[in-house]
């Protein structure tokens, strides 16, 4: 039996996007503009060192996930916010953010840090019903990544923003 070949018809030549132009062998924890589209400014909320294991825990993650997307969404930047969600390679997130200046975001950010790491209660959208693998969630290490990151980033300027 013969391995099938990937259908190229449709797509000639990948293009080489952004986040892999980035030389991950010098990036380190904090928070970076990884690229501006227009209006849309994407961080990189790199709370783990690439190529370093560990890397973040699925289920605290995810808690982390659903803390920091909940928060940045309530918070006085709501309306500037476009999307906040996990990188694939499990060393941070992205917040793309629309119409809102640099040192708003880390400040929001710092108070996003402090609000996880003091999480008590319910998480937000935990349920079956809101929640695709809702069974996958760890609090404690998500409030522990918090804690982590916010020590990290406690004294980040806007000066310090580019990798």
């Amino acid at each position: 039996m013969s391995e099938q070949q990937p259908k190229t018809s449709q797509c000639k030549a990948l293009n080489k996007i952004k986040s892999f132009e980035v030389d991950h062998t010098k990036i380190h924890k904090g928070i970076f503009i990884s690229r501006i589209d227009d209006d849309i400014v994407t961080y990189d909320l790199r709370m783990v060192q690439p190529n370093l294991p560990p890397f973040l825990e699925n289920a605290g993650l995810h808690s982390f996930e659903h803390l920091l997307a909940t928060y940045v969404r309530s918070s006085e930047i709501s309306s500037n916010i476009v999307y906040a969600g996990p990188m694939g390679c499990r060393t941070g997130f992205y917040l793309l953010t629309r119409n809102i200046d640099h040192a708003t975001v880390i400040s929001t950010l710092k108070e996003t840090m402090k609000f996880i790491a003091d999480f008590e209660g319910g998480l937000p959208g935990e349920s079956e019903v809101e929640c695709g693998n809702y069974l996958d969630h760890d609090i404690p290490k998500a409030k522990e990544y918090a804690r982590e990151f916010l020590d990290v980033i406690k004294n980040w300027t806007v000066k310090m923003i580019n990798y």
